[in-house]
């Protein structure tokens, strides 16, 4: 709802965020209702930007976590605000982001398999639902509360951790050649197979030289299986 986007652009502007990425909002865009409760911020504080795909409104981060009260049965770090905000700023100048889903629905486990941690909140049992601008809100509130004299060190080779765009096309090639394969059987099962591949490789934290060295291996690999099947066939 656009009402729901403009209050979470204005709890952002209240606490010094200001890179807003919207994925396909369900009531397009521009939307004069988010305008109104905004209170001003699109106009003041807040950078909005529109994508259809979470693909493309991620591709130039490295770190993500999604925000979820339910349990996902995924091997990921979890984390609450306090501690998303501390692991987001030991990473220094690399691009991050928070995630949120949609109010009614919350993350897909198509969205959360791309994300490297999860952040929940210690929300009552009984009652977890949190208004979209409320969950925003308590990570901008703990957002602005950090120790702004911690340090933020950060630790590597020259090479900078991969960008999302890089690891999504990493994962994509190796699915590609896993159905040239014939790895995905049976087929119904293939989006659960898809989501634990992918759930393991975005908990690596993978640098731009990794991802290219293992895309370098997922061609070679295909290419030998390649020879592999002409071979005893005597280069049919």
């Amino acid at each position: 709802m656009g009402e729901n986007i403009g209050a979470a652009a204005r709890v952002m502007g209240n606490f010094g965020l200001s890179d807003l990425r919207i994925v396909a909002p369900r009531d397009g865009w521009p939307n004069p209702a988010a305008d109104t409760m905004s209170a001003g911020a699109f106009d003041e504080a807040v950078c909005a930007q529109v994508f259809e795909t979470l693909e493309e409104a991620i591709a130039d981060l490295s770190f993500i976590a999604a925000t979820t009260a339910r349990p996902r049965g995924m091997q990921k770090p979890v984390l609450d605000a306090a501690g998303a905000v501390t692991d987001i700023s030991s990473r220094g100048t690399t691009n991050c982001g928070v995630m949120f889903g949609a109010e009614k629905t919350g993350l897909l486990n198509e969205h959360v398999v791309l994300a490297n941690a999860i952040v929940t909140y210690p929300v009552a049992a009984g009652f977890s639902s949190l208004n979209l601008a409320q969950a925003v809100g308590v990570f901008a509130h703990a957002w602005a509360a950090r120790d702004a004299d911690a340090p933020a060190e950060t630790f590597g080779g020259v090479d900078g951790p991969a960008g999302r765009d890089e690891l999504v096309g990493m994962m994509t090639h190796f699915e590609d050649e896993l159905e040239r394969a014939g790895f995905f059987f049976p087929p119904e099962k293939k989006q659960v197979v898809v989501n634990n591949l992918r759930n393991m490789f975005t908990r690596a934290d993978w640098t731009a030289q990794e991802v290219r060295a293992f895309r370098g291996a997922i061609k070679a690999l295909a290419i030998g299986r390649g020879k592999a099947r002409i071979g005893p066939r005597g280069g049919d």
